[in-house]
């Protein structure tokens, strides 16, 4: 294991966690902004159907995706700024 990858572990969780937080505030105000719910439908709420939890989840999903590869990217550059090599 080189030492970029090995620098980048604790770089790596603590993006992930504050990417994660940051794509679900991001997610909820998108969400309020147009016009919905307070909260997007839940897999497990009996009070929706199929079709509205697919429509919550699909931009949640894609959302997430963007802002946790976007706060990953950020670490990884950072990681081969400090160490000179490219972690993975």
């Amino acid at each position: 294991m080189k030492a970029s990858e090995i620098a980048y572990k604790p770089v790596g969780l603590a993006a992930g966690a504050v990417g994660g937080m940051a794509a679900g505030t991001v997610f909820k105000q998108t969400w309020k902004t147009l016009g919905h719910d307070e909260n997007a439908p839940d897999a497990t709420d009996e009070e929706r159907n199929r079709g509205e939890v697919l429509r919550g989840a699909t931009p949640q999903g894609a959302l997430f995706a963007a802002v946790t590869a976007a706060v990953d990217r950020v670490g990884v550059t950072m990681t081969y700024r400090l160490t000179g090599t490219w972690p993975g």
